[in-house]
């Protein structure tokens, strides 16, 4: 079955302490109101629980909701085991408080295909991931 004979999956995460999940909630439904499968890990996740996820809903994305400051390193972190359970084929999404560019930078630089701090627009969202979704298809 090719990628454009079902609906995009994403794995929505809430790592770390972090106890805030309005926005993660908001993404939830906006990418299910435009036809993907959406998981939600729910909060307070560890890395390995949230590659555990990944692999076991088989998503074809994985969006990190960070807003606890560390988002780097919890970033590097995932990064690494999705590699070490040979997971690195899935897009990995950052959104959150990402406070400077230089931040989002060196989150691309990990591997990140997108970074979405506070204001971005959820139809930016749900275009990306639309759009690189067909990319990877092809």
């Amino acid at each position: 079955m090719s990628n454009r004979e079902r609906s995009i999956r994403v794995l929505v995460a809430k790592p770390g302490l972090d106890g805030h999940d309005r926005g993660a909630k908001i993404v939830v439904r906006v990418l299910r109101d435009a036809g993907m499968e959406v998981i939600y890990t729910g909060l307070r996740q560890t890395i390995d629980q949230i590659v555990a996820a990944a692999r076991d809903e088989d998503v074809d994305v994985v969006g990190l909701s960070i807003l606890s400051g560390s988002h780097l390193e919890i970033t590097e972190r995932l990064m690494k085991k999705l590699k070490e359970e040979r997971l690195d084929d899935k897009m990995v999404v950052v959104g959150g408080t990402i406070p400077t560019r230089k931040d989002s930078e060196k989150l691309k630089s990990m591997g990140v295909a997108a970074v979405f701090p506070p204001e971005t627009n959820t139809d930016t969202i749900v275009e990306f991931l639309r759009s690189s979704y067909k990319r990877r298809d092809n």
